[in-house]
């Protein structure tokens, strides 16, 4: 552990020696601001001078003199001016920020790159680095605890950037920072110390410090400073507060290896008490595997009992149904045959009828043939004598007509005559 505190500085340098002591320092000290030597003069105004005078000397001589004073006059004057445009350059190097001034007054910064100050009045008062991370080591000695045991030593680290330069550099300057970062560490350190209890003060070894970053960020923001890390490394107790704790440390690890004893022995004794519950459940198990064939092989005797018993139920029920049943068609079929039989005698009925009705239409028309025709002979009742004539002749002819018309058949049939009164009358032929 450090025995001292960071020390922070500014440096007076060269602009070739700036970068070597922005990154590495100046022994052993952190130099974040580095003022660089302006090495712009006005001897260069010696030049321009000699040109003018070669150039008078060129107007009044003459021959190879003036030719000779005016080149020289020339090359003097492009001197001068090569002269002033180095001297103008201005080169920022990367992750650092300069500081620009005219007359002595901040007027602005010059960001990383090349830059030309024409006029010997602009100038670059500081470089300040405003990338790096600056780490800041702070040993606090005697710090109280809340028992007021002062404790030998708590060693504080953070990190800081410039994130402001021109507040840094005009608020307060490297050297002056250093003395007001060093008493606020100091201040935050003893305020933690004083919130924790001397038994519990190597808890501060990389404990949370997110407050005390906090404070410090509060404090230190006004000179355009930013804190982005702290931690506390390591923490000494006094010898004699040591010397306790190494007892108690003695009696804790006694305490430890008891209890370490003790719990193996009540581990061994568990894993006894489980191991002999395992095997009582084993001899369970076993005992229901055996429970349970026993109930499986009963089931299965009752389920084949049963489906024996419902097969018997079967068949009988089955045979009763089949018994049934061919009785049952039995009376259909003979029900359908005396149907069917019923239909035969009202068929054999009726062709009977039709064929009785057909021969009494033979018979009939066979005795229509043979039946006497009559026949009707309308005369005139007023004379007598010609109603008789008439008679005569008909009576005469209509046997013939008859034979005629019947085919021979005449025989045996009756005429038709008519009376005087001019009314019908049958006589045998």
């Amino acid at each position: 552990m450090s025995a001292e505190f960071s020390k922070i500085k500014e440096s007076l340098a060269s602009w070739s020696e700036i970068r070597q002591l922005l990154r590495g320092g100046e022994s052993g000290r952190l130099v974040p601001v580095v003022i660089p030597k302006d090495r712009r003069g006005f001897a260069w105004l010696t030049l321009p001078f000699a040109a003018l005078y070669l150039a008078g000397t060129a107007v009044l001589a003459g021959g190879v003199i003036s030719f000779l004073s005016a080149v020289g006059a020339v090359v003097l004057l492009l001197a001068s001016l090569v002269w002033v445009w180095r001297r103008a350059i201005i080169e920022i190097e990367e992750g650092t920020t300069g500081v620009r001034s005219r007359w002595g007054a901040i007027i602005g910064t010059l960001p990383p790159g090349r830059h030309y100050l024409w006029l010997p009045w602009d100038r670059v008062d500081a470089v300040v680095d405003t990338s790096t991370e600056i780490p800041y080591s702070a040993p606090i000695v005697a710090c109280p605890t809340a028992e007021n045991v002062p404790l030998k030593s708590i060693e504080f680290f953070l990190k800081f950037r410039i994130v402001d330069p021109v507040a840094f550099v005009r608020t307060i300057g490297a050297s002056n920072f250093d003395l007001v970062l060093s008493s606020a560490v100091q201040d935050a350190i003893r305020q933690r110390s004083r919130r924790v209890h001397t038994e519990r003060a190597y808890d501060l070894r990389g404990s949370d410090v997110g407050d005390m970053q906090e404070l410090l960020t509060r404090q230190l923001g006004r000179y355009g400073v930013r804190i982005t890390g702290a931690n506390i490394p390591d923490v000494q107790l006094p010898d004699a507060y040591q010397q306790h704790l190494a007892t108690r440390e003695k009696v804790a690890k006694e305490l430890s290896a008891f209890e370490r004893e003790w719990e193996l022995t009540r581990k061994r004794r568990i894993d006894t008490l489980l191991m002999e519950i395992e095997r009582a459940k084993k001899t369970r198990d076993a005992r229901i595997v055996e429970v349970r064939a026993a109930a499986n092989t009963a089931r299965k005797d009752v389920a084949r009992m049963l489906e024996e018993h419902e097969t018997e139920a079967q068949r009988v029920r089955w045979e009763i149904e089949a018994k049934g049943r061919a009785e049952l068609t039995s009376a259909e079929n003979e029900a359908r045959g005396l149907r069917r039989l019923a239909d035969s005698y009202r068929d054999n009925r009726a062709v009977l009828q039709y064929e009785l009705a057909r021969r009494r239409l033979d018979v009939g028309a066979r005795l229509a043939e043979s039946a006497p025709r009559p026949l009707v002979v309308r005369t005139d009742g007023t004379s007598g004598e010609s109603s008789a004539l008439s008679t005569m002749l008909l009576a005469q002819l209509l046997p013939r007509i008859g034979g005629i018309g019947d085919g021979g058949a005449g025989s045996g049939n009756g005429v038709n005559g008519v009376n005087g009164q001019g009314r019908p009358s049958t006589q045998p032929g």
